[in-house]
């Protein structure tokens, strides 16, 4: 599937909740198989990183999706996921730099999102390799905020420019205090660290409320 060009970018929109102006997209990746029909990346992800080919479909799909996103309105970021398997390569934030150069997309444009889970195994290779994109322009932001056991740690390590909400507490918060004060905690931290804070999994316009009056800026899921 990678040689034939299968895997493709989808674009998840990112708005301002006060406004509900789109700001930016997240790219996902979805396998449109001839066999299967279109393939969701949870059932193909794990497959591509136990396989040690997840950083070459990842590098081709980024690499699309920065020829897409380079024609959009120069206020549109463009957000990617990273797997932890590609945090393993020293060469990666050259290779990033690199598809930057071929595709003319400008670095400031640029969101790389790392997942809590990866930091664990070896923060300074990932710290390294942060600290390059961030020379280069790129902005970082920490994903799936909440999840791990270190967040609070990770964030004094390495110079991240945004938190996303993980999205297990955003689609839970009206009916669970506990994941609603998980939010306002993560929100408010946010705010102390003057970082923005990004919520994941939106899914009606109750919750976007809600979000809007804890003072979360941006959100993403169903709902937009």
């Amino acid at each position: 599937g990678i040689p034939r060009e299968e895997f493709i970018p989808y674009f998840e929109p990112q708005v301002d909740i006060a406004s509900g102006r789109l700001v930016g997209f997240e790219m996902l990746m979805r396998w449109n198989s001839p066999e299967h029909g279109m393939i969701q990346p949870d059932d193909f992800i794990p497959v591509a990183e136990e396989s040690g080919m997840i950083g070459e479909l990842s590098l081709r799909v980024i690499a699309r999706a920065l020829e897409i996103a380079k024609s959009w309105d120069p206020s549109i970021t463009l957000a990617v996921n990273i797997s932890p398997q590609q945090l393993k390569d020293p060469w990666f934030s050259q290779k990033i730099t690199k598809l930057l150069v071929e595709t003319g997309f400008p670095a400031s444009q640029l969101e790389v999102e790392i997942t809590e889970s990866s930091l664990f195994e070896n923060l300074p290779l990932v710290r390294s390799i942060v600290t390059s994109l961030k020379n280069q322009g790129v902005s970082l932001s920490l994903d799936d905020f909440g999840t791990g056991y270190s967040s609070l740690s990770y964030l004094r390590a390495l110079p991240f420019d945004r938190i996303k909400i993980d999205r297990s507490f955003v689609t839970t918060m009206l009916g669970s205090a506990d994941a609603q004060a998980i939010v306002v905690a993560i929100v408010r931290l946010g705010e102390s660290l003057a970082m923005p804070i990004t919520a994941e999994g939106v899914e009606d316009e109750a919750t976007a409320i809600e979000l809007t009056r804890l003072g979360c800026a941006k959100a993403q899921g169903w709902h937009y």
